[in-house]
């Protein structure tokens, strides 16, 4: 299957295992459905890692275990990285390894057993969302005119906000993706890793087909392959919106209702996903619901938002009936 190293042979050159890397990201990497980010994301780190080796006169074909312990004592020492960028950039040296132990290249992964430092943080403090009042000010603060791009924006912040899908599932979503059972809306949305279907509150069902149906007072056919989400303006109109655009749009209003920053806080359009999921929780929701909700494989990922805030109301010191004052 590959090209197995004996003593003979001429050792393959970085280029070389470069290449078998490409290969194996495009037939192996999410059963050969890694998405176009991962795959540029999996090529600049480790683009990053053998420019580090070229640096220190590493061969990364004959770099061993010991290396890649270098590596990472870079990564936190000179670099700074948080814990989870530094598991990221091992998880992708580790898979490149893993390119050139699948394709008989090297017989030892000596990346194998290098793990990043351990979260220090609390999970809980890495979540940054908004409270209910916070909320219902950021909607405010969208033009209740109904053109194209207010009704779009409604439509997008919205379900991001209530709803909790990723960025890159609203960039993905096609106009074929809305689905009704009965009286019910949904929209179909494409994961990390799978499909899944979101049940749109019929506010949300409302204002998005208002959306749709302003496009085609626009003149604009739709089909089922039709973008969902698209650019507005002269240059990219139409255009399936990108995940950068969306970051903008909630950027945009963010800061003009002065929530970019607060103390203590930087919001985000990922915050809206946590917004989602410990809103929903707030209201009364299981963790079930809201685990298929956001689409999250891990229930633990989901019992975070659990902890966010009601920490402090949930408190079970606070029931022990022991009086200091």
């Amino acid at each position: 299957m590959g090209m197995l190293v004996n003593d003979n042979q001429k050792l393959p050159t970085t280029k070389e295992m470069l290449d078998t890397f490409a290969n194996f990201l495009r037939l192996d990497v999410a059963n050969g459905d890694a998405s176009e980010d991962t795959v540029k994301t999996y090529h600049k780190l480790i683009g990053q890692f053998v420019s580090w080796c070229r640096g220190r006169k590493i061969t990364p074909l004959k770099a061993t275990k010991n290396d890649i312990k270098e590596y990472r004592r870079y990564l936190v020492e000179t670099k700074k990285h948080k814990p989870a960028t530094i598991a990221l950039k091992l998880s992708v040296v580790r898979r490149f390894y893993e390119a050139a132990l699948e394709y008989g290249i090297i017989k030892v992964n000596p990346a194998i057993g290098v793990n990043p430092p351990r979260e220090k943080k609390d999970a809980a403090e890495r979540i940054n969302y908004l409270d209910e009042v916070e909320l219902k000010h950021f909607l405010a603060s969208i033009p209740k005119d109904n053109s194209v791009k207010s009704l779009r924006d409604r439509a997008l912040i919205a379900i991001m906000a209530l709803q909790g899908p990723r960025t890159v599932e609203m960039h993905r979503a096609n106009v074929g993706d809305i689905v009704k059972e009965g009286n019910n809306w949904g929209l179909r949305v494409e994961g990390k890793r799978s499909i899944r279907t979101i049940p749109l509150r019929p506010d949300i069902a409302k204002l998005l087909l208002q959306y749709l149906e302003a496009r085609k007072n626009k003149g604009e056919e739709l089909t089922e392959d039709s973008p969902l989400f698209v650019s507005i303006g002269n240059r990219a109109g139409g255009k399936r919106i990108s995940r950068r655009s969306i970051r903008r749009i909630v950027d945009f209003y963010l800061e003009k209702v002065n929530m970019k920053r607060m103390e203590g806080r930087t919001l985000s359009a990922h915050s809206l996903r946590h917004t989602a999921g410990t809103l929903s929780l707030r209201a009364g929701a299981d963790l079930r619901q809201v685990q298929d909700l956001l689409g999250h494989k891990n229930p633990k990922t989901t019992a975070i938002y659990a902890h966010v805030g009601n920490r402090f109301e949930n408190n079970p010191a606070l029931g022990i009936p022991v009086k200091l004052l």
